[in-house]
């Protein structure tokens, strides 16, 4: 089944990653470094890069603030700042714990969208706390993004940054999802012959993603009334009291309540699934939160994108096996990746090069249309929606829409033509890959040890 792969050969191949991270780990201590990115031709060039030449740079930027863009890196510096309490599929697991994934997003930062990104696990738990901290850090960054903070407190730290802050200021976890899944979703609905204004829509989780992935579908022309949002309890709809009783804490699960679910389904995840057309899954890790049965139910020509982490709510192979015609994860290993990974590089990238003073949702969505239309210059079927890591002309494209719609929309200090931002784009991206071949292959970079055979 499968090109003669067996279920057995497949789980197998789903749970390398995690073995090959515990042996690579503690290899290499860390995936991040400090570098230098000036020339050092001998000692004398300290006394340009440090006192007493640096004096100069510091009071150009004394006397007029903005030149801190033109005389530091913070026009290329983002913070990934995390409290770790909605880590992956992982849940709260704390700072400490979060420390590796947040690591693994600034190395992919860097790599794929030529940003330089520092991990920044807070020891609070406290919103307030966590606005300020972020607030303190806005000198020597110009980005934040907010990464895997528990819902609800993660749309209130986002509104009141952005709100407060005059740098752009997101949550991965929100507008980057968004962005991906709108890509993929555009493509899939193409190749099934379906318009977004007309599918229904069974949503699963009703945390921060899926709240933003909504926010930003609705604007771009899906329906909520054809929209039904399951959380971790049941089907969302005006009935529901618990919702009601907190609708001050959950102001948007409770908004969902009332603006989708024409028809006022109850019920759960399988009520939710029956007869509908597309169901977008970013809740709890699997595999069996979905049902091969419940994917049956679904409509001719069913599109499913199980997207919780580190393991699908269904196994791709299962829910092809139950009638789905497009199956999507977040996972590289699987056909259709719909991750973040192919967004938030290039979109802060374009954000940077324009120095934009915000992420607005049209940016992200401009982004997702030219996701889905690099893939589908280079063709797509069934099981190739969107692009890969791989494609790295991609996030050129993706940075050059975004920084375009951000002059369009005003919030951008610059203006800078599509050549240019083309330019620039394509010279930074190109730097870090090299610039990591290099470091290879002059085995600056230890190579990754072989695996023991235990022989």
């Amino acid at each position: 089944m499968h090109n003669k792969i067996t279920k057995e050969e497949l789980l197998a191949r789903a749970q390398k990653p995690q073995q090959d991270a515990m042996r690579l780990h503690p290899f290499y201590q860390g995936k991040m470094q400090t570098m230098p990115k000036c020339c050092i031709r001998d000692f004398n060039d300290f006394a340009i890069w440090y006192t007493p030449g640096v004096a100069e740079p510091c009071k150009a930027i004394k006397a007029e603030k903005e030149r801190v863009y033109e005389l530091t890196n913070k026009w290329n510096s983002v913070a990934v700042v995390s409290d770790g309490t909605r880590v992956l599929g992982l849940g709260d697991i704390g700072p400490e714990a979060g420390l590796p994934v947040m690591e693994g997003k600034a190395l992919l930062f860097k790599y794929l969208g030529g940003v330089d990104a520092v991990p920044i696990c807070l020891d609070t738990k406290d919103p307030d706390e966590i606005i300020q901290a972020v607030k303190w850090l806005q000198p020597s960054f110009g980005g934040i993004n907010l990464e895997d903070i528990a819902n609800p407190k993660c749309f209130y730290i986002l509104d009141v940054l952005r709100r407060e802050m005059d740098i752009p200021v997101w949550h991965d976890d929100q507008q980057g999802t968004a962005a991906v899944i709108l890509a993929g979703l555009t493509n899939a609905l193409k190749i099934v012959g379906k318009k977004k204004d007309e599918i229904s829509l069974a949503v699963i989780g009703a945390g921060a993603a899926n709240i933003a992935i909504l926010r930003v579908l609705f604007s771009d022309g899906f329906k909520p009334a054809n929209t039904i949002v399951v959380d971790s309890k049941a089907i969302l709809h005006p009935g529901r009291k618990d919702m009601e009783e907190k609708q001050a804490q959950y102001a948007e699960k409770w908004r969902l309540c009332q603006i989708t679910n024409s028809e006022r389904r109850t019920g759960g995840i399988a009520e939710a699934l029956q007869g509908t057309e597309v169901c977008l899954a970013l809740s709890k890790s699997g595999p069996g939160v979905i049902q091969p049965e419940w994917v049956k139910s679904m409509a001719k020509d069913a599109i499913l994108f199980a997207c919780a982490n580190p393991i699908p709510e269904i196994w791709p192979w299962e829910a092809k096996e139950a009638g789905a015609r497009i199956v999507a994860t977040g996972r590289s290993d699987f056909p259709n990746q719909v991750n973040n990974s192919i967004g938030f590089p290039g979109i802060f990238r374009g954000t940077l090069d324009v120095k934009a003073k915000t992420i607005t949702d049209e940016m992200c969505i401009a982004a997702a249309y030219e996701l889905a239309k690099c893939a589908e210059d280079r063709g797509i079927n069934e099981d190739n929606i969107a692009p890969t890591m791989g494609e790295w002309e991609v996030y050129i494209r993706e940075a050059v829409a975004v920084g375009m719609k951000a002059q369009e929309q005003g919030v951008a200090r610059v203006k800078i033509s599509r050549e240019d931002l083309t330019e620039r784009a394509e010279a930074m991206i190109k730097s870090a890959r090299e610039t990591v071949a290099l470091l290879m292959k002059e085995g600056f970079i230890a190579p990754a040890p072989e695996e023991s055979t235990g022989q």
